[in-house]
């Protein structure tokens, strides 16, 4: 472990991708096939291969208290090096002792891995990390505790282990890459890599694939410059969602690569019955259904009748009826019965036992609509042998099923896509898709390939911002990475009568010198210090954006905002000037 963390160190101190390439090659080359493929596990940040369900879960709190406790050194000391130093484990390779006899191998990590992963209780698991940190010397107990956070923070990600692996043992990055989408474990992938048998890779289902990503674009015009012919759909706000569909089984991950199957269980009965095994791509939105099931509409123009019979397929409800829904591992039936949920597909990348994501969309669109057209196979899905489908090639807009319960209308729907050829066409569809409660358009090149995990310009996002509130910082924190040393993420509030209420927090928007500037003033305005949290005056204003507003126990004020980021500061403004709770009740009730 030692030569790992070396190599770490080395991969840290470069921003230089070609250097960082060579030093990972470099350490792979002459480690045996086991010690490399746990090595480029660790690399990428996982103490386990992606496509394993095994989590150590031993919180952040535990992992301080080890440390302090092997460090025997004060609560302050600990506090000032992570301010310093901006994460726990580079805290515990500053702070630990070193001693005669440490270290330890990456083997021996990946066992006690396994052993903690499989201990019950935190007890029994600190014991167990309590005995491998004592073991490592502390730049090999920084790594792994870093390993263990999820956090490595070398500037390293998982394609450049790929590029690595491939200078390493003589195939091509796009051999690797494949391999490893395939796969879901780059250790494996690097097994392969090292007996030159990539070619035989296969689909493992049930591991999520990278998801696509779009960039923003403000106008119609700039929306219609990057391509010339485009699918448009109407971007809904939910949860992004990819379906995996095998063998009687469905597993749903979200964008985070978490599963949350449990959270949507009116969803795999819908599912099962496809006919072959598939990974979908969509987004689950609370839905208002129509009282009949409704044919999908792919549409040439932006006429008022598409915009009709998609207006038939139902409604997407606002984010916060859907929130309700998440995080869930049981879901009454009063629940499913109110809240139901839609699962809108807009893209196939696997079927028929091929890897899609090479196909341009107009392709993906073609077999995707087949998929849903075609007569679903007669099964019970493994979980709810309850369930009987009833589908056919009449409800390819919508899929229901029926159950010993009282019945609930769900299912899948094919997004509706339509066409547009000028900007006022496309803004006509912009205000359509405003109206019907969604967030704006999605526009994509239909000549372009999946590409997972990248954001570039094939497909793109128009949408606006919600509001704007005017609050008050109230407190602020350390920032991590190269925001390590300044306070740059921001709690804020707006006023309840006479006191401020907190409604979110933010850390995004300002440039590195206006962070720098308001770092100076708060620490010279700060009323209180709670170590890694700071209260401070109640004098800056910002203007945030959001997406939505949801109600949330978080914040006193009730309220929280979706996905805000700070427009800008508004010096301009007294404390007093900022807004009301009362104005983040309108906002929240006129939404959607």
């Amino acid at each position: 472990m030692q030569k790992f963390a070396v190599a770490a160190e080395q991969l840290a101190a470069t921003t230089k991708k070609l250097q960082k390439l060579a030093i990972l090659a470099d350490y792979l080359q002459p480690r045996t096939v086991d010690e490399a493929a746990l090595s480029a596990v660790f690399f990428s940040g996982r103490p386990f291969p992606a496509w394993e369900e095994t989590t150590l879960q031993v919180g952040g709190r535990s992992l301080w208290s080890i440390v302090a406790e092997l460090a025997g050194k004060p609560e302050a000391e600990l506090t000032a090096s992570y301010r310093r130093l901006g994460d726990l484990g580079a805290v515990a390779g500053d702070v630990l002792p070193e001693r005669l006899g440490q270290g330890v191998g990456v083997l021996e990590v990946e066992s006690a891995f396994r052993q903690i992963a499989a201990a019950r209780g935190a007890s029994a698991k600190n014991i167990l990390v309590r005995e491998l940190l004592s073991r490592a010397t502390p730049v090999e107990a920084k790594y792994i505790v870093k390993i263990m956070t999820g956090d490595l923070r070398i500037g390293l990600k998982e394609s450049l282990v790929e590029e690595a692996i491939a200078k390493a043992y003589g195939s091509t990055p796009a051999e690797v890459q494949r391999a490893n989408m395939l796969l879901g474990d780059i250790g494996e992938t690097l097994r392969l890599a090292a007996s030159g048998r990539l070619t035989q890779a296969r689909m493992r289902m049930f591991h999520p694939i990278g998801f696509m990503l779009a960039s923003p674009v403000e106008s119609t015009e700039g929306a219609l410059s990057f391509f010339s012919e485009a699918a448009i759909e109407d971007k809904y706000d939910g949860i992004r969602a990819q379906a995996h569909v095998s063998d009687g089984e469905v597993r749903i991950f979200s964008r985070t690569r978490d599963e949350i199957t449990e959270s949507f269980p009116e969803l795999p009965p819908a599912l099962v019955g496809l006919p072959q095994d598939v990974i979908l791509d969509g987004e689950i939105v609370a839905w208002d259904y129509p009282s009949q099931s409704t044919q999908a509409i792919v549409d040439e123009t932006a006429s008022e009748e598409s915009e009709q019979k998609a207006d038939n397929l139902g409604r997407a409800r606002p984010f916060r009826v859907l929130q309700q829904r998440l995080g869930r591992k049981k879901v009454s039936d009063k629940m499913l019965r109110e809240t139901p949920v839609g699962y809108l597909v807009f893209d196939v990348l696997y079927a028929n036992g091929e890897l899609l994501i090479e196909r341009p969309l107009r392709e993906r669109a073609q077999i995707l609509d087949a998929l849903l057209s075609a007569p679903r196979k007669s099964v019970h899905h493994r979980d709810h042998p309850w369930t009987s489908l009833r589908t056919g090639r009449e409800t390819q807009g919508t899929l229901t099923f029926e159950t010993a319960e009282p019945q609930t209308d769900t299912g899948i729907i094919r997004a509706p896509v339509f066409r547009a050829s000028s900007p006022d066409e496309l803004e006509q569809l912009f205000v359509a898709a405003r109206a019907r409660g969604n967030e704006g358009l999605m526009i994509k090149d239909l000549k372009s390939p999946y590409t997972p995990g990248k954001r570039g310009k094939s497909w793109l996002k128009m949408k606006r911002e919600l509001a704007t509130l005017d609050v008050v910082v109230t407190a602020v924190e350390y920032g991590h990475g190269k925001r390590i040393g300044v306070l740059s993420d921001y709690t804020f509030a707006v006023w309840n009568d006479d006191r401020l209420v907190n409604i979110g927090k933010a850390y995004s928007g300002l440039t590195d010198a206006e962070i720098a500037e308001m770092t100076k003033w708060f620490l010279e305005h700060t009323i209180e210090d709670r170590g890694f949290l700071r209260v401070v005056e109640p004098k800056i204003v910002l203007e945030v954006a959001f997406n939505n507003m949801m109600r949330s126990d978080r914040h006193e004020s009730g309220y929280a905002l979706r996905f805000p980021r700070i427009v800008r500061l508004r010096p301009d403004k007294s404390a007093e000037d900022a807004d009301t709770l009362e104005r983040a009740k309108e906002i929240y009730d006129n939404q959607g």
